[in-house]
């Protein structure tokens, strides 16, 4: 009884340090595969310069036997330590406990990364020792650069979801190959010295239908050419079979990798857009008729797949722009403004109460970073309010500026009956058409003047310019066709439509 409770403790503590991240002793231990793995790669390296027959030469290779054996037995206690997921959950007799522990031991064993460990331990053949390599890929998929989405944890994920279909593609290339390279082995053995064995007709048959053609093994009867012939055709399906499946598993794998593209490069001063829906194409239309995607980047943020209609020259980042763990996807800390788009799959108040989440959860992940003490300039951030009653509501919750769609195109709509016309000009100027609304810095000699001195001074009719009014970001007051005698002072933009900028834009 004693023994196998000392047995059970001792495969206990093996167990948590090979398969626990928790334990402290895996902690230790994949210290000391890490260490391990660049000190096998760096004694490679170091074989490399030496010339061939020298003493340190063999001493390296004595060195890296014992590094090898290290691993293999790493490998060996990893596989026999791995306790089945079955056995936590279902009671099972002595023979089928048996064998649940060999099966899942050898579904554990067949994990793409378990194969890759079991690669490069085949280093111990000296013709095989580059394999070694392949070490590295470990180092990598335990790293925590990536933060969100490690990219080679999911491309082993996307093959272990679809094992069935690399399974069923694998089966039928195997088929392929045996049916051919036998046929071509019995049909040739006779005739063609250099097909004379299974192995042979076999290697051909995998070149043929691979498309490879290395030309060392060529049917001379008619019959193998037709056989070879058919391989052709069934090679081009098996190969198109593969692309389907390799593109179906790895597309989201890849998408991971371009969040974590953005997240470490360098981009800053660029636009986010937070909650982007399918059928939203308008919204990046405009984008790109406003900014030059090539020198402003623009990168979209919202909790579902990529649409197929978002430009490639966009950014699309999976992800919940009201949590703040995800903000640093889209280094939202860096960037010049942020467009917070209404939801229009829910009611206006639903739609309202995210878009006010979102903002509130920006602005306090700005203020956790201390983003406000170290920017030159502040964040611009746009709203978008479906419903008036909660357009104090996202100022007060930090937007910089509040859109109330729904609200100007039902006035547009209504003013448009009674005088004709007047939504299609307002339409032109928003939608950015012969003659656009601009926001101009003010000239500084122009300041404490009165708006009739100041539109007679810019004289932008001249040059086919026509001030409007003026606005105050900062404590948001605009006057649209003041008086003459309304008083400008300093920090005042002017509004004016033009065909194209007249004014210097004003600082942010």
């Amino acid at each position: 009884m004693l023994g196998s409770i000392g047995v059970r403790t001792v495969f206990e503590r093996l167990r948590a340090a090979f398969h626990d991240p928790k334990a402290r002793s895996n902690q230790i231990v994949a210290s000391v595969v890490w260490t391990l793995i660049v000190a096998s790669v760096a004694l490679f390296a170091l074989e490399l310069l030496q010339p061939r027959g020298t003493a340190l030469r063999a001493h390296l290779r004595s060195v890296d036997r014992v590094l090898l054996g290290l691993f293999a037995l790493e490998y060996v206690l990893r596989v026999a330590t791995f306790q089945p997921p079955d056995l936590l959950v279902f009671r099972r007799q002595r023979v089928g406990r048996l064998r649940v522990h060999l099966l899942g031991r050898l579904r554990y064993a067949l994990h793409p990364m378990m194969l890759v460990d079991l690669v490069t331990v085949a280093a111990l053949v000296p013709e095989l020792r580059g394999l070694r390599a392949l070490r590295l890929l470990r180092l990598l998929r335990t790293a925590r650069v990536f933060r969100y989405g490690n990219p080679f944890s999911g491309l082993f994920h996307a093959f272990e979801r679809d094992r069935f279909l690399f399974a069923l593609a694998l089966s039928f290339l195997a088929l392929e190959v045996l049916l051919g390279g036998s046929s071509l082995y019995l049909i040739e053995r006779d005739h063609n010295p250099e097909i004379s064995s299974i192995a042979d007709g076999c290697w051909c048959a995998i070149v043929t239908i691979t498309t490879v053609g290395f030309g060392d093994l060529v049917p001379v009867t008619p019959l193998g050419r037709v056989v070879t012939s058919v391989m052709m055709v069934g090679g081009m399906f098996t190969l198109a079979l593969f692309a389907g499946i390799v593109g179906h598993s790895l597309l989201n794998a890849v998408l991971s990798v371009r969040e974590e593209q953005f997240r470490m490069g360098s981009y800053t001063n660029h636009i986010v857009v937070c909650g982007y829906e399918e059928g939203m194409h308008l919204l990046v239309d405009t984008l790109l008729a406003e900014h030059d995607a090539e020198t402003t980047k623009i990168v979209l943020i919202a909790d579902l797949e990529r649409p197929p209609e978002i430009p490639e020259e966009l950014y699309w980042v999976r992800g919940d722009p009201t949590k703040e763990s995800e903000l640093d996807k889209v280094r939202i800390d860096r960037a010049a403004a942020v467009v917070v788009a209404g939801a229009r799959r829910v009611s206006p108040q639903q739609a309202d109460a995210i878009t006010l989440l979102t903002v509130f959860t920006i602005r306090s992940y700005l203020a956790k970073r201390g983003s406000h003490a170290e920017r030159q300039r502040e964040l611009y951030l746009v709203a978008e309010i479906l419903d008036s009653e909660n357009v104090e509501h996202a100022r007060a919750a930090g937007a910089d500026e509040v859109i109330e769609t729904r609200r100007l195109g039902f006035s547009l709509l209504a003013h448009a009956i009674e005088h004709h016309g007047t939504a299609d000009t307002l339409s032109q100027v928003v939608l950015r058409g012969e003659s656009s609304l601009y926001a101009g810095a003010l000239p500084p000699d122009l300041e404490a003047r009165t708006y009739g001195e100041m539109t007679q001074a810019l004289d932008l009719r001249r040059r086919g310019g026509l001030v409007i009014g003026v606005t105050l970001v900062e404590s948001g007051i605009e006057r649209v066709n003041p008086p003459d005698e309304f008083a400008i002072h300093s920090g005042m933009h002017v509004l004016y439509l033009a065909s194209e900028r007249l004014l210097e834009a004003p600082p942010r």
